[in-house]
């Protein structure tokens, strides 16, 4: 009776084993969520819209690819966490601020990047994946912008959409290009097992 419970606690402390791919997502996660924080930085102000160009997509869409749909979403609550508590800084200067949209946005975008790049190397489905996502981060932010100024659908659409399809264009270009350079690398750092995460 003894040994079974010994060797019932025995197994749940194998079971909770940290291992280097562990260590080095918990990372990776930490240093997505700061990168998105620093890209905030990178900006342009347009003086037709309240929304400024950045770097964020970019970070994001990458984050997501490398990191996987669970830490890929996960290193962007980081960033909204950050944000909230006044460590980070938001383009819109709150979560509830006119780039809200945008930011609820990031944590849906780098889930769905991240199931895809776990699931195919195929730089089509990922590129496509991604441009997909900056789309849907643009939609959120536009029906955001809608409902905090009180904007119609289609002045939504001309200040929270149109003067970002290019930028955001070439940003998931620049995303996918990082990671068909970044993957293997990360994969020998993080180890095996960190493609089944």
């Amino acid at each position: 009776m003894h040994r079974e419970i010994g060797a019932r606690r025995s197994a749940t402390v194998a079971s909770v084993t940290i291992t280097r791919a562990h260590l080095v997502l918990a990372a990776g996660i930490a240093g997505g969520a700061l990168a998105t924080a620093l890209s905030t930085h990178v900006r342009i102000v347009l003086p037709f819209t309240p929304v400024p160009i950045t770097l964020q997509t970019m970070v994001v869409l990458l984050c997501g690819a490398i990191l996987g749909a669970g830490g890929g979403a996960l290193s962007q609550i980081v960033f909204l966490a950050l944000g909230t508590a006044g460590v980070a800084t938001f383009a819109g200067g709150s979560l509830l601020g006119v780039t809200g949209g945008y930011l609820i946005g990031f944590v849906i975008a780098a889930a769905l990047v991240g199931a895809v790049a776990r699931r195919t190397e195929s730089a089509l489905a990922v590129g496509g994946t991604m441009l997909g996502a900056s789309l849907l981060i643009l939609g959120l932010g536009a029906a955001w912008l809608a409902q905090v100024n009180g904007l119609g659908v289609r002045e939504a659409l001309m200040v929270g959409v149109v003067p970002f399809l290019a930028g955001d264009a070439v940003k998931a270009a620049g995303a996918l290009g990082a990671w068909r350079v970044g993957r293997l690398a990360w994969r020998r750092l993080a180890g095996d097992g960190e493609r089944d995460d």
